[in-house]
């Protein structure tokens, strides 16, 4: 069975506490996107699991997807697989590409092997692999709280409008993130600013992490600014980054301003 398990990018990013177990509350609201990675699984007569394409640099056993089995192979007792995971999503950009492949890989079980578990189970499991899995397990535009695996489904002002997301060659890991942010408490509330002309979004939708990570990285900024020289309507770094996106009224040309950085672009 193939599938294409794709990213996501965050408007808006609230960090509002640090928790008891380690992890911090946020508030976002998290959007699918169709940047994709390819993952096939098989049955077959012994496991393997091949990983190419992009490196994210960690061995099979420590891959997302490779843990989504397992954990299922514990409950179920799963046959064999061949697992291919081919990766185009950058890892360290904030756009959850390892988190929707293990989110696929559950899905994807779930239905080759008829394990009949529904949403609210898949969520579950999806929990147990990380914070951003669950949103990809329904992968509709969601206010996400807590850990970011609390989502309510919502509807957004947005289907229609050309996105570009821009990728350096930074890799930024969660724990860099947060460990230069001060969590506080929600200054606005990012559902009622995206209710607005997204043309007011740029002076109200932000993201923490914004401002320890340009301070860092001064050319992810640049990004940003570029993208609204290009004529962006609103302009972000998605979740922890690097990845920064814009999004247009229309499909921009943007090869020559980031001649040597990755590039995607395509439809909300």
């Amino acid at each position: 069975m193939l599938v294409f398990p794709n990213c996501k990018i965050n408007l808006g990013l609230q960090i509002v506490s640090k928790r008891a177990d380690g992890f911090h509350n946020i508030e976002s609201v998290m959007v699918p996107v169709g940047w994709t990675d390819m993952l096939e699984i098989i049955p077959a007569k012994t496991n393997s699991f091949f990983i190419a394409g992009n490196n994210i640099g960690c061995k099979v056993e420590n891959n997302l997807c490779y843990k989504a089995y397992e954990l299922l192979k514990k409950e179920f007792d799963l046959p064999p697989v061949s697992l291919y995971l081919y990766k185009k999503i950058p890892h360290g950009a904030g756009l959850g590409g390892g988190s929707s492949d293990a989110a696929f890989t559950l899905k994807t079980l779930n239905e080759l092997f008829s394990l009949g578990l529904n949403t609210e189970i898949l969520l579950s499991y999806a929990a147990k692999l990380g914070s951003d899995c669950p949103f990809f397990i329904t992968n509709h535009p969601s206010f996400a709280t807590g850990k970011g695996d609390y989502l309510l489904p919502i509807d957004l002002p947005i289907k229609g409008l050309e996105i570009a997301i821009i990728k350096p060659e930074i890799a930024i890991s969660t724990a860099e993130a947060y460990s230069s942010v001060i969590p506080k408490d929600a200054e606005y509330s990012i559902c009622e600013i995206l209710k607005q002309n997204i043309r007011t979004w740029r002076q109200h939708l932000k993201n923490d992490f914004e401002t320890a990570v340009f301070k860092k990285y001064p050319e992810l900024e640049q990004i940003k600014n570029k993208l609204y020289d290009k004529g962006a309507l609103y302009a972000s770094m998605s979740g922890s980054g690097s990845a920064i996106y814009g999004i247009f009224e229309k499909k921009v040309d943007l090869k020559s301003t980031f001649r040597d950085l990755q590039i995607w672009q395509g439809c909300l």
